[in-house]
């Protein structure tokens, strides 16, 4: 329990360090891209085993790391803007609710059965995301507003069905550390490349804060997963519990921090909406 209870801090603490550089100006592009550097080499750190570039190369896995590097920016870019301009609980609620889409990709791509309550579940969910971001008195919202947690909503969904994709059908198990390194690594790479090439047109100044923000993000985010993966080894709880107790701890953290942290004012639809998330990952998570 104490490592899901160390999973559930860092991954709430993803959405209070995003909070925090449109406080401290960090720029968000330059420090997700360093945090991704920094993640890579903590996950080449911790793995046992040796690395050449022909047998990176030749998982059949590869070339969809590529994919997915540019998946992981862009859903990150997304889950700072969300946190920056609407809210830490908001990003939290979209982003960990996302769990439905891989869901339903279970039943599209792998027959798996849908039962009514899960049903029910991704029903709420849709009806959360809604009431979640609502930020006026009245049951209007503003596009922009809803805009932002639905990209992350369907953003975060894309990255679970992409990885659980690669996982069932091209991944072996030890392959796991190897394959985080190489997602990071990758993101990290283009995001470099992407820099290189905006600088023809801008020339790249050196910024301590950015790197700092980065690497603070990168040892964050690496250990969200790190501990995930060290909760869902245990014999006492399965894997299906982990992640609902994950999903539904993490909302409400993040929640809490943004209350206490940030002064965040949620009114009482926006209460509403985050006890419809709860829920719904309950009901869509359950066995």
């Amino acid at each position: 329990m104490l490592d899901l209870a160390l999973c559930v801090l860092f991954s709430s603490s993803l959405f209070v360090i995003f909070k925090l550089f449109s406080k401290y100006k960090i720029q968000t592009l330059y420090a997700i891209i360093c945090n991704y550097v920094v993640a890579c080499l903590f996950s080449t750190l911790f793995y046992n085993g040796r690395i050449t570039v022909n047998e990176l190369t030749g998982k059949a896995w590869f070339l969809g790391t590529l994919a997915l590097g540019i998946l992981f920016i862009v859903v990150f870019i997304i889950t700072a803007k969300t946190s920056q301009k609407i809210g830490v609980s908001v990003a939290s609620v979209a982003s960990k609710m996302s769990l439905i889409i891989p869901v339903i990709a279970g039943v599209l791509i792998y027959k798996e059965v849908l039962g009514p309550i899960k049903i029910i579940g991704i029903l709420l969910a849709l009806i959360a995301v809604y009431f979640a971001s609502i930020k006026t008195r009245t049951l209007t919202v503003k596009m922009e507003t809803i805009f932002l947690p639905l990209l992350l909503f369907l953003g975060s969904g894309l990255v679970d069905t992409s990885i659980k994709y690669l996982q069932t059908t091209y991944m072996e198990k030890e392959d796991y550390p190897l394959f985080s390194a190489t997602v990071f690594g990758a993101a990290g790479f283009i995001g470099i490349i992407f820099i290189l090439l905006k600088s023809f047109r801008e020339p790249i100044r050196p910024n301590l804060r950015n790197v700092l923000g980065g690497l603070v993000l990168g040892i964050v985010n690496y250990f969200s997963i790190y501990f995930l993966l060290r909760a869902l080894e245990n014999d006492f709880i399965n894997s299906a519990s982990i992640f609902t107790l994950n999903h539904v701890a993490t909302v409400l953290l993040s929640t809490i921090f943004g209350i206490v942290l940030f002064k965040e004012s949620l009114s009482k639809k926006n209460w509403f909406g985050i006890g419809l998330a709860v829920i719904s990952i309950i009901l869509v998570a359950s066995t």
